[in-house]
Order: C-alpha cells, then structure tokens, then sequence
C-alpha cells in the first residue's frame, strides 16, 4: 500500500518537472526587445553564469569532502543519498537562476504591452524555481525510497539538498545585495549628471 503512494509521488514529480521544462521554452519563445535590451540583458546573464561558476565550484569541494566522510563514517548509500539530494538541490538553483536573468529582458518588453502581458511572464518565470525545487525534490525522495528503502538514507538526502540550498542562499543573498548597491550607485550618478546638465551646476 505505502509503495503505491510513493509511485503516486513519483508520477507527480514527473509531470511536474515536464510542466517546468514547458515552461521554460515557452518563457524562451518570447522576444527579448530591443539590440539596447538585448545588450543589458546579456551583461546580466555574463555577470551571472560567472557567479554561478565561482558558487559551485566551492560547493562542490565542500560536497565531494563531505560525502567522502559519510562514505566512510555511514556507508555507500548513505553518502550516495547526499550526493543525490546535493546534485538535484544544485540542479534547481542553477535552472532558476538561468531562467530567471532570461526572464527579465522579455518580462520588460512584454510590460510595453501593458501590466499583465508583463506579470503573467514574471510569474511563470519565477514558477520555474518553485517548481521545479518541489518536483525534483519529491522525485529524489520517491526514488531514493523505492531503491534504498532506509530511513538513514533519506536523512542523508535532505541533508546533501538542505546543504547546497545553504550555500545557494548566502551566495545568493551577497550577489544579488552587490546588484542592489551597483544600481544604486549608478540611479544616484545618473540622477547627479542629469541635475548638473539641466541646471546649469558645476563644481569648481
């Protein structure tokens, strides 16, 4: 009885994965804008590939240090079930944070059109996480379950997701902080240069 509910998990994990990955080409069919919205856009999507780059390859150190330990301390399943949950919690960060810099550039042209065009675009991107997060999540417990049947294991797979989300929070959190403060500086710049060119101020 229990297993047919986990295959039921299963199932649901799949279509919500397939329902993602709709979402994602159909976010990508949308135009981009203009060669000017295209070129920020892009320097956006540079700036954060790099960091993703820089992110995950610490966390990868730490992951493989980490899974080695369990290895010897608890097992091979144990360290496979944390190597599992890390992989597919790293996954998700990764897919949301590339569709979401793609996002951005069409959800500013579509809002030309007018305000929902441009909501129902920011929210079917910023779905793109939330599901997928919740789907590959329920996909690593059911098949984890289905093979390994060990409660240890899965505390060892919440564990490898829990870690990497951690990571992905703080990183996360640092970066998109810079962005705050970079378009704050460049708002109060442009806004000084706009005030001296209309009113005719100069520094001596």
């Amino acid at each position: 009885m229990a297993d047919k509910f986990i295959w039921f998990a299963f199932i649901a994990a799949i279509v919500g994965i397939l329902y993602g990955i709709y979402i994602i080409f159909w976010i990508l069919k949308k135009s981009q804008g203009t060669k000017e919205m295209k070129k920020i856009a892009g320097a956006i999507q540079e700036g954060a590939a790099a960091f993703l780059k820089r992110q995950y390859i610490t966390v990868a150190v730490v992951a493989i240090i980490i899974f080695i330990i369990l290895f010897f301390a608890l097992g091979i399943q144990s360290a496979l079930g944390f190597l599992i949950g890390a992989t597919l919690s790293a996954l998700a960060g990764i897919t949301g944070m590339l569709i979401s810099v793609r996002t951005n550039v069409r959800v500013a042209n579509a809002a030309q059109k007018g305000l929902f065009p441009a909501l129902n675009l920011a929210f079917k991107g910023g779905a793109v996480t939330g599901i997928l997060t919740g789907s590959l999540g329920l996909l690593a417990l059911s098949v984890t379950w289905l093979i390994f049947k060990d409660v240890e294991v899965l505390v060892a797979l919440g564990f490898g997701g829990s870690l990497i989300s951690i990571f992905a929070r703080l990183g996360g959190g640092i970066y998109t902080k810079g962005a705050d403060v970079g378009a704050d500086l460049v708002g109060k710049i442009g806004g000084y240069r706009y005030y001296r060119f209309n009113s005719g101020f100069t520094v001596a």
